[in-house]
């Protein structure tokens, strides 16, 4: 990493950095704070940020995910052994599996959890036979109120994802058992919702 000194005369450092990349914009955004902690000379917020990284690209990429952190409740500053802010512990997860592993060897699975304050998200890995993708918690994520909103919009997601490809003719990386497999799973789960809410 660059070693990066952060002080009232780096603003042409930093004037630089922005002319020399192309931000996005909570990058552009955390860049002008410096800039403004510069002109009203205010060094302890610098160092407040410096606290966040080694280097301009890292100070801002940490400082994003600590703010976005911040929206799901998570307030713990700290950082991994490569100087990257470290992935918060979410609270309540629950997986669920759909597909017919037993039959088929695969399967998708979503997971939902919440941070301290309450907000809820989901993550997802999804199969469709040899194709599929898939991502972990994240503070990234959409957020939602309550569990059965994350659930619900997990279930729906899954179930679109699924729905796309049924009766693909990619026979290679779209294995139509399992794509069915999963839906006919989807399926159970929601009539279930649905008689639940009767009592």
């Amino acid at each position: 990493m660059e070693s990066l000194v952060l002080n009232l005369q780096s603003k042409n450092q930093i004037k630089d950095y922005i002319v020399d990349n192309y931000l996005i914009r909570y990058e552009a955004d955390i860049f002008n704070e410096m800039l403004s902690a510069i002109e009203n000379g205010a060094q302890e917020h610098l160092d407040w940020f410096r606290s966040f990284g080694d280097s301009l690209r890292a100070i801002a990429m940490n400082l994003h995910a600590y703010r976005k952190g911040l929206e799901f409740g998570f307030t713990e500053i700290a950082f991994d052994k490569y100087g990257w802010f470290k992935r918060p512990q979410w609270l309540d997860t629950e997986e669920h599996a759909f597909g017919d592993t037993r039959r088929y060897g695969n399967h998708s699975t979503f997971t939902i959890g919440h941070g301290p304050n309450g907000l809820w998200t989901y993550a997802m890995s999804y199969s469709f036979g040899c194709a599929g993708g898939g991502y972990t918690l994240s503070v990234y994520d959409k957020k939602f109120n309550h569990r059965d909103q994350a659930f619900t919009a997990a279930l729906n997601d899954l179930k679109m994802k699924m729905t796309s490809r049924v009766g693909s003719t990619d026979t290679t990386n779209d294995k139509q058992p399992i794509i069915l497999a999963t839906l006919r799973d989807i399926e159970k789960v929601k009539i279930a919702m649905v008689q639940l809410s009767l009592f």
